[in-house]
């Protein structure tokens, strides 16, 4: 059985398929359910965060479990799998497990060196143990991609490398305002009471808010909130818990708002915000409209006759830089007309009145040669060129979002709503690509290949522990019929003399096994190990059930959450 990570990513994926692609909770459960039940999976995770979603499974097949891992990431994200396809990566044994010790340090996270990605694998292991989708390798993998993790954070300066989301985004509202100063007296509401947005509260706390709302689907979650950060010892922060009918309400009276919830619609929409800041305000919110990139500015009207002598009205032309080289620059223009700017343009004389009585066929002719004098000059000059545009100030801003939630809660129209900031994934991640790496970026990644091939000796050795426990049960039951054969053989041999031969028989199986068992562990903890297993099976003739018994055993043990190991 091999290790195999399927997924997608803000590195490999742009955000609007991220966004589609999400997995609720109950989607999540039901891939790994799926997952376990396909023909190449024997046990299965899933990593799903803002910024990514990886399906992890130990396979037996690498082409059919990557189709499978695909497929079924397909079918429980609800994006095509033709349209999925190439925004997904692929990662195979050595080197899936050095992909997610790297997420686990933050080098893979939007932001680098940000912690928040390790609550999230913590909370990806117990979801699929309480599944009973993790087995072994599942549960060493993850638990050990966390502790690698903590070694990061607390060996190095990855910290120093960047930081959460949240303080990069509130970075970001306050473009290059430090952010405590920023946001020192503000009003904040935060919307959701999970994991991101109560980090997002007790940041903005922190900070120094002078005021923390916290709305929830499920109050009493908010209530929890808002009372773990009124009593907390680090902050004096005001902090109450309203229901998400009171939202807009408390969207008229907040400074910062931050959302980030499990909602598969939006939350927040651009009227809705908009709203809001015409209660600040008490003025009518407008949005900026920009045209579209293929619409351009009519010439202002030019009248014939004017500008030296021109005597094209450029005006009923409509399109600036006119020129007879596209069809739409001649349209509904009579030939003489242009045969009259032509000549102007070649410095010649046309008696307009005799070229009005021209025939269609006249006509044709005209516009051939007016085609040879465009070819000669090049184009027909503007003689008025457009007024440069005059860009409105854009008001400062009195409302800040910051939208964490993938798919996004907050209308991406309210970008160009005036007296409005909005930062969101995207946005994040424009911002996050020219970010600054720390030079600890280097140590973590040495800690990650080192902690990579200890992971790899680790199971390469443990994959021959069956082998090995199954020899040596196998000497045990040769110990235990010798003896039996010994006291038919000495009926009248005593308890005392019995126990001492016994222990001596075992003394001596035990010495004898011992270099070997130990040796062959270190041999197949080397790279291409493998084999010695199937060596030691052949050499002492071991039962084939008997190893499989062993290590159903080891994988049953460890899918039961009540046998966990620490994290």
């Amino acid at each position: 059985m091999s290790l195999l990570v399927v997924g997608l990513s803000h590195r490999s994926a742009p955000v609007s398929v991220l966004e589609r692609a999400s997995l609720s909770a109950d989607a999540q459960s039901k891939l790994l359910q799926d997952t376990v039940a396909a023909e190449p999976a024997a046990e299965a995770a899933v990593l799903a965060t803002c910024n990514r979603i990886e399906l992890y499974a130990d396979v037996d097949k690498f082409h059919a479990g990557v189709a499978e891992l695909s497929t079924l990431l397909a079918q429980h994200s609800g994006v095509g799998l033709e349209e999925l396809t190439p925004y997904l990566y692929v990662h195979y044994e050595d080197r899936a497990v050095h992909h997610l010790f790297s997420v686990a340090c933050g080098l893979d996270s939007m932001v680098v060196g940000e912690g928040q990605i390790l609550g999230q694998i913590k909370d990806s292991l117990a979801r699929a143990q309480e599944l009973h989708t993790a087995g072994r390798l599942m549960n060493d993998l993850f638990q050990q991609s966390l502790r690698v993790g903590k070694r990061a954070h607390s060996e190095t300066g990855i910290d120093r490398a960047g930081q959460s989301l949240v303080t990069f985004g509130l970075e970001q509202l306050a473009r290059g305002t430090d952010v405590q100063s920023w946001v020192r007296g503000k009003k904040a509401l935060v919307i959701g009471a999970g994991s991101m947005s109560s980090l997002a509260a007790a940041t903005l706390a922190r900070a120094g808010v002078a005021e923390v709302v916290v709305a929830n689907r499920t109050f009493h979650r908010a209530e929890r909130l808002a009372r773990i950060l009124t009593e907390a010892d680090d902050t004096d922060v005001m902090a109450r818990a309203v229901p998400m009918e009171s939202v807009p309400q408390e969207l008229t009276r907040a400074d910062v708002a931050v959302s980030c919830t499990g909602a598969t619609g939006l939350v927040l929409t651009a009227e809705a915000v908009a709203t809001a800041v015409e209660g600040r305000t008490g003025a009518p919110v407008a949005f900026d409209e920009e045209p579209p990139a293929d619409v351009v500015t009519p010439l202002p009207p030019t009248s014939v006759g004017t500008d030296e002598g021109c005597p094209l009205d450029l005006s009923a032309v409509q399109q600036p830089g006119f020129s007879v080289m596209g069809e739409a620059a001649v349209a509904g223009m009579d030939a003489a007309t242009l045969e009259q700017h032509a000549a102007w343009v070649d410095n010649a004389t046309v008696d307009r009145r005799t070229a009005a009585r021209r025939s269609p066929e006249a006509e044709a002719e005209l516009i051939t040669a007016l085609a040879a004098t465009v070819a000669t000059v090049g184009r027909i000059p503007e003689r008025r060129r457009p007024e440069p545009v005059t860009v409105p100030v854009r008001p400062e801003p009195v409302l800040f979002l910051l939208d964490l939630a993938m798919p996004r809660d907050v209308d991406a129209a309210a970008h160009r709503l005036a007296g409005v900031r909005l930062v969101d994934i995207e946005s994040l991640a424009e911002a996050s690509a020219d970010a600054p790496m720390a030079a600890d970026v280097d140590q973590v990644r040495r800690i990650v290949s080192d902690e990579v091939a200890a992971f790899g000796a680790a199971q390469r050795a443990a994959h021959i522990t069956p082998t090995v426990v199954a020899l040596r049960a196998m000497a045990a039951d040769v110990v235990a019929s010798e003896i039996a054969r010994l006291d038919g053989r000495l009926p009248g041999l005593d308890d005392r003399h019995r126990a001492e031969i016994t222990q001596t028989v075992r003394r001596v199986v035990d010495k004898l096994l011992h270099a070997p068992t130990v040796r062959v562990k270190q041999l197949a903890a080397e790279p291409g190990g493998a084999g010695y297993a199937d060596a030691l099976r052949t050499l002492f003739d071991l039962d084939p059930e008997t190893v499989a018994s062993v290590s159903r055993a080891e994988d049953s043990t460890e899918k039961n959450p009540e046998n966990r190991g620490p994290a």
